[in-house]
């Protein structure tokens, strides 16, 4: 049985990027930052255009919650692997050039051929692109439900 976590991983995912986003300088001595007086930036609820900010754990109480509504999603009116620079090639092929361990060579309409890739979570190198998948960081209809 999978069970799958509805609101959380946004959560999580908010709370990486407030964090990303407001990390303070760290002297050159020090190897990791500290995360204690950490505050939102100011376009966080509750923050203000002055950067007082609230702290993390603040800016994530005031996220909403709320029942997810499915009303409405249809994957169709997503465009899928779109050329979005006009370069000629589609966001799939881009991804798979720069994370190519060892580069592809581009052929007609961005036609990938040879090249490797390395696999973050179990270091196994993958030389047949087709084998690869690209995915969204939140699946289309996990991000609608939670709009």
């Amino acid at each position: 049985m999978t069970r799958r976590l509805r609101f959380l991983p946004a959560v999580l995912l908010t709370a990486a990027a407030l964090a990303a986003c407001t990390a303070q300088s760290v002297e050159a001595d020090d190897p990791k930052p500290s995360t204690s007086g950490t505050t939102a930036p100011s376009g966080a609820p509750g923050g203000t255009p002055e950067g007082g900010g609230l702290t993390l754990a603040d800016a994530i109480k005031k996220l909403p919650v709320a029942e997810e509504q499915r009303a409405g999603y249809e994957r169709d009116s997503f465009r899928h692997w779109v050329d979005e620079d006009g370069d000629g090639c589609p966001t799939r092929q881009e991804v798979l050039i720069a994370e190519a361990v060892t580069a592809p060579e581009q052929g007609d309409r961005c036609t990938l051929s040879g090249g490797s890739w390395m696999s973050y979570y179990d270091e196994v190198e993958v030389t047949d692109a087709k084998r690869l998948d690209i995915d969204h960081m939140v699946p289309l209809a996990e991000a609608w439900d939670s709009k």
